[in-house]
């Protein structure tokens, strides 16, 4: 393939491909032999793929830069476009679950293929097209909205995630200065951002009832491809985590404030692992990704291979800029079979956390799209996918000399109890969406209320030092997947559950790097419980996983400030 630079953009042509697919569709229900069936179901899937190939080109460049008219354009194409395929998407789902063929398809591909496409069957629908649209463009501004503001700090321009290093300096009064100023963005915008956010609450409950269910929960469950557990289940391991996790994180944190010899720990003190300072990576973007690629060459020949696709064809974007969309992805071209790792360095540790993270996903979709028989089934529901970024995060570990130096040891602590750490939140994320969609006529006040009552149940120890925007519960807007990937959140605290439970098959001396690309040459080809299985990872929505996981947790910190304190 070209460079990502390199790769010409065309619009696809939607009469087009609505004319082949039809086409496609026709040759299928025709089809004499299981062969002529697959070689048109493959054809098909070849004409999405380039088209979607497309798509992802666009939506990345339209995200490296908000304010690219051309690419602005474009998204607002797809956002009308992708929802009117929706009847020939469901009309071709259709031929291949009432196939007589369907038996030696599945074989192929696998059962939970089929499985996606009967609930598609009702998740498709002409109803719901221009609700579609609008949720799609409201999305859109709010992206623009976010990637908008900016405030000068110390001389420079920054976004959010330019503030985020300020809040980790040693200078305490740098950062409550930073903390301030973040938040006042985010008060300042809060007015637009609660109305998007409303909008996208009321349109999200509308497409539920159109389709039939009771509540947006009853249908994003299936949506998200969550067959295996319930509402109900996510509830139980929320109070799991609650019971088992925040006690340990409270004493992190109680601990955390004697180190930086603090009476208080405040939000902006978090951020801060060591009075001396955390540990910082060495060296420039290009010279970061120059050592990734030696840890690479160095943890397996799968992952040298991987990454040296990725620095050969230029499949990065990581340096923040002006008018750049937040946070952090990987997406794939399938056409191309190439990942895409996008993200905001803003020099501290994260920066590497990104080499691992998002390096995860992309190895993962790498791997399995070499190897599985559709690049559609390289990705699985976000609670599998989420195992194979946070796993490459703490099989990294022994490569963090590399970027840290002397202080690897530092960040190894840090990186650790973070992971641990973050769960309580990623719950309160969770359970603030539930909450929400439970009562969709709720509005700005009661969404801070919820939030500021969820933080006192999973987070104890927050405090924002008297902030009247965050003490009255503004905090929750902060957190782009409510508004962009709605439930999309407890997904990330059941895979870091895997993740710790391959780390430590590792540290255990087990074969988990065996069991870690058994889970990547899996892709989607089954269901939720089924992967996990197959990749001998216990089911992290049991109460007696989550203790298990606390208890390992534990004894790894004490391993760990042991080396610290070295």
């Amino acid at each position: 393939m070209n460079k990502f630079s390199d790769i010409q953009y065309v619009r696809p042509d939607v009469s087009s491909l609505k004319k082949q697919a039809g086409g496609y569709i026709r040759r299928f229900k025709n089809a004499k032999t299981a062969e002529e069936a697959d070689a048109a179901f493959l054809a098909a899937v070849g004409l999405i793929e380039n088209a979607g190939t497309m798509y992802v080109v666009a939506s990345i460049r339209n995200t490296a830069n908000m304010k690219d008219a051309f690419y602005d354009a474009e998204m607002k194409f797809y956002n009308r476009a992708m929802p009117m395929l929706m009847p020939l998407l469901k009309k071709a789902a259709s031929a291949l679950l009432q196939s007589p063929f369907r038996p030696a398809l599945e074989e192929k591909y696998g059962a939970q293929l089929f499985k996606t496409f009967e609930m598609q069957q009702k998740l498709l629908s002409v109803k719901i097209i221009l609700p579609t649209v609008k949720e799609n463009n409201l999305t859109t501004a709010y992206s623009k909205t976010a990637a908008a503001c900016s405030v000068e700090f110390m001389g420079e321009k920054c976004n959010f995630y330019g503030l985020l290093r300020h809040m980790q300096s040693t200078d305490r009064a740098e950062r409550k200065a930073a903390f301030n100023a973040w938040a006042k963005l985010y008060e300042d915008v809060s007015p637009k951002l609660e109305e998007q956010y409303g909008k996208l609450v009321r349109l999200r409950a509308g497409i539920a009832k159109k389709l039939g269910y009771e509540s947006y929960i009853d249908y994003i469950y299936p949506s998200r491809g969550r067959f295996d557990y319930t509402a109900a289940d996510a509830a139980a391991f929320r109070e799991a985590v609650r019971k088992y996790i925040t006690p340990l994180c409270d004493r992190l944190y109680k601990a955390q404030a004697v180190r930086l010899g603090l009476e208080k720990l405040e939000w902006y003190d978090e951020g801060l692992v060591f009075p001396e300072g955390n540990a910082a990576p060495i060296g420039t973007p290009e010279e970061l990704v120059a050592k990734a690629g030696q840890m690479y060459d160095a943890l397996s020949p799968e992952t040298s291979e991987f990454f040296a696709f990725m620095r050969e064809h230029e499949l990065f974007d990581l340096v923040t800029r002006e008018n750049k969309h937040l946070g952090g992805y990987c997406t794939t071209l399938p056409g191309e079979k190439a990942p895409f790792i996008f993200s905001n360095f803003n020099g501290t540790s994260a920066d590497v956390d990104v080499l691992t993270h998002e390096a995860g996903h992309a190895f993962e979709a790498y791997y399995a799209m070499r190897r599985l028989p559709l690049s559609l089934l390289a990705s699985s529901t976000s609670e599998i996918n989420e195992i194979h970024s946070m796993t490459m995060e703490h099989f990294a570990y022994p490569y963090m000399e590399l970027f840290f130096g002397e202080n690897a040891d530092k960040y190894r602590y840090a990186h650790f109890t973070d992971a641990l750490r973050t769960i309580p939140y990623l719950v309160s994320v969770d359970e603030f969406q539930h909450r929400v969609f439970e009562n969709p006529a709720s509005g700005p006040a009661d969404w801070r209320r919820y939030w500021r009552e969820i933080e006192g149940k999973y987070m104890p120890w927050r405090s924002y030092d008297g902030n009247a925007f965050l003490e009255s519960g503004g905090f929750w807007m902060q957190k782009q997947h409510i508004f962009l990937y709605p439930f999309y959140y407890i997904d990330y605290a059941l895979a870091q559950l895997g993740a710790f439970s391959l780390y430590q098959k590792q540290t255990e001396g087990q074969d988990a790097w065996g069991a870690y690309l058994t889970l990547c040459s899996i892709g989607g080809k089954y269901g939720y419980f089924d992967t996990l299985s197959r990749a001998g990872i216990p089911i992290p929505l049991k109460e007696e996983t989550v203790k298990a996981t606390a208890e390992f947790a534990e004894k790894q910190i004490g391993v760990l400030e042991e080396k610290v304190k070295g």
